[in-house]
């Protein structure tokens, strides 16, 4: 089992090509792949200014508020519009679009995943009460707020700003939150 843990502090920031933000990448599978081969991708993203999104042909993404005003999502051809101004309210879209991002009220940090269409497809999931998540050979959980203990292959706890990977490994957790305002998000991979 491949289980790793990452606390969000930590990850290293890498400032985007365009200077309007840096990218927290928590994982990029399979191991080695970079931004044009990757299966599916998570990070977190600190946009400080307004610009446009980089294309992704061939990748869906899911984009969730963190924290901050937010931004409006807007295409070109108008396909895309959309306020991200909800925190931790999924909004997914086509990568290959060309989305431009306006701040609405200073800066924020978003939730991104990304996955290969041809191979996998995400489902993420706001939790903020007791469950058992679904079985998944690979998947990411990360506490936003409050402590959560997950029980599965093995006992985890969580604080937030926390998180665990997995892959090559069907699991499944019980998440329970150990605080009244815990909420945590909770990503599995489908396979095609």
């Amino acid at each position: 089992m491949a289980l790793h843990r990452f606390d969000v502090d930590d990850l290293p920031a890498t400032p985007w090509k365009n200077g309007g933000g840096v990218t927290r990448e928590i994982v990029c599978q399979p191991h080695g792949a970079g931004m044009t081969d990757f299966d599916w991708r998570v990070s977190i993203a600190h946009i400080a200014s307004d610009g446009p999104f980089s294309a992704f042909p061939g990748v869906d993404r899911v984009i969730t508020l963190l924290s901050g005003g937010g931004v409006h999502l807007q295409s070109e051809g108008g396909d895309v519009q959309h306020r991200l101004d909800t925190p931790l309210a999924p909004f997914a879209f086509a990568g290959e679009a060309p989305i431009n991002a306006r701040l609405l009220a200073g800066d924020c940090h978003d939730f991104n995943v990304m996955t290969r269409r041809a191979v996998c497809s995400a489902s993420l999931q706001l939790v903020r009460s007791a469950c058992d998540g679904p079985a998944a050979s690979q998947g990411l959980l990360l506490a936003v707020q409050g402590h959560w203990l997950l029980e599965g292959a093995s006992t985890q706890t969580l604080v937030p700003q926390q998180g665990l990977w997995w892959s090559d490994a069907s699991l499944a957790w019980r998440l329970r939150p150990q605080s009244p305002d815990a909420a945590l998000l909770a990503l599995t991979l489908q396979f095609h």
